[in-house]
């Protein structure tokens, strides 16, 4: 880990314990400090601001709406800027705790209509009519600290590291860099009230994943979202940048997924693997589509990283397999043993809009678009 680096960062300069001081002044009962968190017009970046409440809300639905300069987020016009917010998530603040709160936003515009990186409505409308199928969703995050500089974190600077290979789940200040943040991360979602359910680390070195999920419907797209912020949030305070580029450094290194892990009750229940069956046909006939949705940019950066090498199917081409992880569609093989559970795709991007995944996926298995 370069020092030197680091120290170039304003935020990891700053004495951290200062702040102790004032996070401890007493507020009164009543008083809510509230984050609200949102998308911007990048589809990829998240923002934040904070308001202060005088009650302590129990659900999104009794939170204010709000506003924001859209025309500094590449969501509006300077002339016609002001922009939405709708709450929609509400989780535990794990920055200054007590009662104060996070808030996951929806966007729309001053007419009322939703942003063009608002994909959580027309997700919400489309598990709504898949409600019988009771659709789960597992999201596996892999992403990659780089030091200020953007070079990855821990890698010579003029050079690479050895070969892929003792960094999968590596254990040794040789093989992993940073689990500082991981855990920090870990431990503050699950605070937040975020369904993380695992977290390790990843092939290339400064490379880490965290696993969301099962979530039931539209939940994994608000609690992936809120665990990116959270992870951007953390890394910031340590003068680390966390990147969810689906292909961060070129050449002989693996490249970064948000492999989704998909189940419907029929799945899950004995004999469930002829439905997972019927489901990887259907998803067979509509691997365009699903490439468009599944990086923020139609398919362009996932090209970087789907070549067929490295963990990964061609982007060109659809295939599935039985734990196989060179293909599009994985059935793991335990489920493909007991004839039921869930089967995984591991074409979304690193960078993907969860909102956009699930969406895709339960057209196409449950409705049949």
């Amino acid at each position: 880990m370069s020092a030197r680096i680091l120290e170039d960062s304003p935020n990891a300069r700053i004495n951290k314990t200062i702040l102790d001081r004032y996070l401890a002044l007493p507020l009164e009962d009543n008083i809510v400090q509230a984050t609200y968190v949102w998308i911007d017009g990048t589809g990829e970046d998240l923002r934040c601001k904070d308001r202060t409440l005088d009650f302590i809300p129990s659900s999104p639905k009794e939170l204010p709406v709000w506003n924001y300069d859209g025309s500094s987020c590449y969501q509006a016009e300077g002339s016609n800027s002001d922009t939405y917010l709708y709450p929609v998530a509400m989780y535990k603040d794990p920055f200054r705790r007590g009662n104060n709160i996070l808030v996951m936003c929806d966007t729309y515009k001053y007419d009322g209509t939703p942003t063009a990186t608002n994909k959580r409505k027309s997700c919400l409308e489309v598990v709504n009519k898949c409600t019988a199928e009771e659709p789960w969703f597992g999201i596996e995050q892999e992403y990659t600290f780089l030091d200020f500089d953007g070079h990855p974190l821990g890698w010579p600077k003029n050079g690479f590291p050895g070969p892929q290979g003792p960094y999968y789940c590596g254990v040794g200040a040789n093989k992993v860099y940073a689990r500082d943040i991981v855990d920090a991360h870990y431990r503050a979602c699950l605070y937040a009230g975020v369904k993380v359910s695992g977290t390790n680390a990843e092939v290339m070195p400064a490379q880490w994943e965290f696993q969301v999920g099962p979530c039931l419907g539209i939940s994994i797209g608000d609690d992936l979202w809120m665990a990116r912020f959270l992870l951007h949030r953390i890394s910031e305070e340590f003068g680390i940048v966390a990147t969810l580029d689906p292909k961060p450094m070129p050449g002989d290194w693996n490249g970064a997924g948000a492999h989704t892990n998909v189940s419907t009750k029929a799945m899950r229940e004995d004999g469930g693997i002829q439905e997972i069956e019927k489901a990887v046909a259907k998803l067979s006939k509509c691997h365009e589509r699903h490439i468009r949705a599944y990086d923020p940019k139609q398919g362009q950066d996932n090209a970087r990283r789907l070549t067929g090498k490295h963990e990964t199917s061609s982007i060109n081409d659809f295939s599935a397999g039985v734990a196989n992880r060179g293909c599009s569609i994985r059935i793991p093989r335990g489920v493909h043993s007991d004839g039921k559970g869930y089967f995984e795709d591991r074409r979304p991007s690193s960078n993907c809009d969860p909102y956009s995944v699930v969406e895709a996926i339960l057209r196409t298995i449950c409705l049949d678009e």
